[in-house]
């Protein structure tokens, strides 16, 4: 029996605590974390083609990579991006190349 009524009185106490931590003001909100960067519209895991068919994206590949949207292969090769193609290249899509034309795309808005 007296198990009973300390189990009570232990409920008792439990309860009014809750009600009192529920009257203060309600807590601050998390601030609202910063929008996450836009990523670039275009970037060298684009297909070519995809490149070729938006206007500013193929100039960029027409001024940093003129033989490429001629290219006697194009057909075989536009689905690619510039990056499965730079391996087959033979060192044409160079390191450097390749950052100038990351960096031309990534500017397009």
């Amino acid at each position: 029996m007296k198990l009973i009524y300390a189990a009570a009185a232990a409920v008792a106490c439990l309860v009014p605590g809750a009600a009192f931590a529920q009257t203060g003001p309600a807590p601050a909100s998390a601030p609202v974390a910063a929008a996450p960067a836009v990523a670039a519209k275009f970037n060298l895991d684009t297909p070519i083609e995809t490149l070729a068919a938006d206007e500013k994206a193929k100039a960029v590949l027409t001024a940093d990579l003129p033989d490429l949207l001629p290219h006697p292969m194009y057909e075989q090769f536009k689905g690619m991006s510039l990056r499965q193609l730079q391996p087959m290249s033979q060192g044409a899509l160079s390191d450097e190349l390749m950052k100038k034309v990351e960096t031309d795309l990534a500017a397009i808005k």
